[in-house]
């Protein structure tokens, strides 16, 4: 995944990032938009985009972008545990998205932002038996997102913005080879603020 668009954002607002910044915009419009606004993701740039309430419409149906723009959904699923031993996860806090092509690609945050490699797919099929939900998740838009570390166990669908919101939260608050005293309680509140969303 690049970095770009709304994710480069995210990580820019690190902790000692001045309060007067400028108002955040459409990257479609440029008009301004709300904190709460929606994404785009682009799948040719692989990266997620502002869109103010005028433009997160037009891309409601999925045929509206032409395969090049689809509107990241709101959902958020709480999951029963997944084992992702099997999906080759080296860490504990990772995501998961599926691709349109089939293939499923993880993540994992860290210092220097999201590290990626490609997951077996004969482990995600099995993954998918076990828990059936995952069959539902969205390609590009939405991804398992997993947290086993430090004795954590929180699986979830959600969309990839949260992924990103994630990373950017990982690489402001690492600090030092194991991150530090921040980076861990800001994950736990992370993932203690997520809520179900149908």
């Amino acid at each position: 995944m690049t970095v770009g668009g709304a994710l480069a954002r995210m990580i820019r607002s690190s902790a000692d990032r001045p309060t007067d910044d400028a108002e955040e915009r459409c990257d479609l419009c440029r008009a301004p938009i709300a904190a709460d606004h929606r994404h785009l993701y682009d799948t040719s740039r692989e990266e997620a985009l502002c869109a103010c309430r005028a433009c997160s419409v037009l891309f409601v149906e999925d045929a509206a972008g032409d395969g090049h723009y689809r509107l990241v959904p709101e959902r958020r699923v709480r999951l029963p545990a997944v084992e992702t031993g099997p999906l080759g996860v080296p860490v504990g806090l990772a995501y998961f998205v599926p691709r349109t092509d089939g293939t499923v690609s993880a993540h994992y945050p860290s210092p220097a932002g999201a590290t990626r490699w490609e997951v077996d797919a004969g482990a995600w099929r099995e993954a998918v038996a076990k828990c059936p939900e995952l069959a539902g998740v969205e390609p590009e838009v939405e991804a398992l997102l997993v947290n086993t570390a430090r004795n954590q166990r929180q699986h979830w669908i959600v969309p990839v913005d949260d992924c990103f919101r994630l990373v950017a939260l990982v690489r402001r608050e690492w600090r030092g080879l194991s991150g530090g005293d921040r980076v861990w309680p800001a994950v736990e509140q992370f993932f203690a603020e997520l809520t179900e969303r149908p």
